[in-house]
């Protein structure tokens, strides 16, 4: 294990958290909120004395293997959530650390899962900052920092490959650094469209920004108790039509930048993307027509909350909880599904369940003429049997880590319902769930034990399983004698490791 290269990452990391802490001290001021701001400003400084030492001393030794890579995503996620938790605990705003290490998590891995009970009595300050997290989070922190530093070369490709939501780093441009440019130029532009169309609907500035964030990162922190549902059918339309885009492959949008119209269309994924939120939206809303005045509002709540659950964003217009069996349960099987791979969206993905279902059609297959070959494909291209074999391996680990989970958030004695859905929303960083954590519920009144275990799903859960494993392989942490990462073993990587931009293209 290089030491040093994770060592001097985790000081890039503590930097950059000490200037995204500066935009809520900066609204602390506007809004009056002194000692709110006052908290963020404190906690920046501490950050700056860490990134101070982290890196006093360059590392000798740049290289950067597999395991450094994986590993130093998985602290730099640890370590961002453990300060960015800070000025929420000491301005007292959220009195219990593990309650703020909590909501810290669920706002940078854009899960919006929340333990508070009362929004509207935070300052904006704190209300910025958990909405922030999730813009953060949304695309990822070290792809901002590949984006912002100079090129540091291939051997750092692992870094984006292990965190970032867009797509391969193959699929746009050769130079790491552009990539990132790219990619978070497309995520801004995309944000300040929403963000002008939202202010054109008469939405008040805070809540259209604190709102744009928290669709662009498919997050879900509202500034409201009442969620997303005291705003007019107008606002709420632009949400559901920007969360459905963000759950979009990112692949597209630059393939239509670069004027390929017609590739971008054809992706089987966001194809089969757009077709399952069709079939969902037309089932549900003929299930809850009865609960509604009109077949319109039926129609216009349905897809928003469609949007909202498969894009894992977890906003909300009106309480599904309430609603027939029948639509809770099509709402809970998009809770797994999810978004698609290269989007700001969580959940197993998209292209995933698109491969799992062609290997299980290939396997019949085989068994009907043992003497055939086929291969499974996506988009007219055959996709590698490694591949197919990360595709499997990755949900056996799921359905693992998803049953101990289970199991442990059982010791607090909640019902079925609450404590099954309370795991699949943290695990696929959807927010709400049902029952205790339903709409209207949160997750104050789990244990610290339940909290902690709910806070590394959703960790795990945003980078995907691997990188934050890895921190429990004991081989991890020895001194590695394998090659530096090639361009040919960054490939490897991305059909087993890595974020939401993981592609099987």
């Amino acid at each position: 294990m290089n030491f040093q290269i994770v060592r001097y990452m985790l000081g890039y990391v503590c930097y950059f958290e000490a200037g995204f802490l500066m935009l809520p001290f900066l609204v602390g001021l506007i809004y009056r909120e002194f000692h709110a701001g006052v908290s963020f400003l404190v906690i920046a400084a501490l950050c700056v004395l860490l990134g101070l030492l982290f890196t006093a001393k360059q590392p000798r030794d740049k290289r950067m293997y597999t395991k450094e890579g994986l590993v130093t995503v998985a602290l730099c996620w640890i370590v961002l959530s453990i300060l960015g938790a800070l000025p929420f605990w000491i301005s007292r705003e959220i009195p219990k650390y593990v309650d703020a290490l909590f909501e810290t998590v669920s706002g940078f891995t854009t899960t919006g899962s929340s333990i508070l009970t009362d929004v509207e009595a935070m300052s904006h300050a704190c209300l910025f900052w958990r909405s922030f997290t999730h813009w953060v989070g949304g695309m990822g922190v070290l792809v901002f920092i590949l984006a912002i530093l100079p090129n540091k070369g291939g051997a750092f490709m692992n870094l984006m490959k292990a965190e970032s939501p867009g797509p391969s780093v193959s699929k746009l441009v050769p130079r790491l650094r552009d990539t990132a440019l790219y990619l978070y130029g497309i995520y801004m532009g995309m944000t300040a469209i929403e963000l002008v169309l939202l202010l054109l609907g008469g939405m008040p500035l805070f809540d259209a920004l604190a709102l744009t964030m928290g669709t662009a990162g498919t997050g879900g922190f509202a500034v409201k108790n009442s969620g997303v549902a005291d705003y007019t059918v107008y606002q709420q339309a632009v949400i559901t039509v920007f969360m459905i885009l963000f759950g979009v492959n990112f692949n597209t949008y630059f393939l239509l930048v670069k004027k390929k119209p017609k590739q971008a269309l054809m992706s089987e994924e966001v194809l089969t993307y757009l077709g399952i939120i069709a079939i969902s939206v037309l089932v549900i809303t003929f299930n809850v027509m009865p609960m509604f005045p009109n077949a319109f509002q039926a129609f216009h709540h349905t897809a928003f909350q469609v949007g909202s659950i498969i894009t894992t964003t977890g906003f909300s217009t009106t309480d599904f909880n309430l609603w027939p069996p029948l639509a809770k349960t099509i709402l809970m099987i998009l809770v797994f599904v999810g978004a698609c791979a290269g989007s700001t969206g969580g959940g197993i993905k998209v292209s995933r369940i698109v491969i799992m279902i062609k290997g299980i059609r290939k396997e019949i297959k085989m068994l009907l003429h043992p003497r055939s070959v086929d291969k499974v494909r996506m988009d007219g291209r055959p996709v590698e049997h490694e591949v197919v074999r990360s595709v499997n391996v990755y949900l056996a680990i799921y359905i693992l880590l998803f049953v101990v989970s289970l199991l442990i958030v059982t010791l607090d004695e909640k019902d079925l319902v609450t404590n099954f859905t309370s795991v699949a929303v943290t695990l696929n960083n959807i927010g709400p769930g049902l029952e205790v954590v339903g709409p209207t519920g949160n997750f104050s009144s789990f244990s610290a034990l339940s909290k902690l275990v709910l806070c590394f799903d959703m960790l795990a859960g945003r980078l995907e399983l691997f990188p934050l494993l890895m921190l429990f392989v004991p081989s991890a942490w020895t001194r590695s004698t394998a090659r530096p990462l090639s361009g040919k073993s960054i490939k490897g990587i991305v059909k087993k490791v890595g974020g939401r931009g993981n592609h099987v293209q």
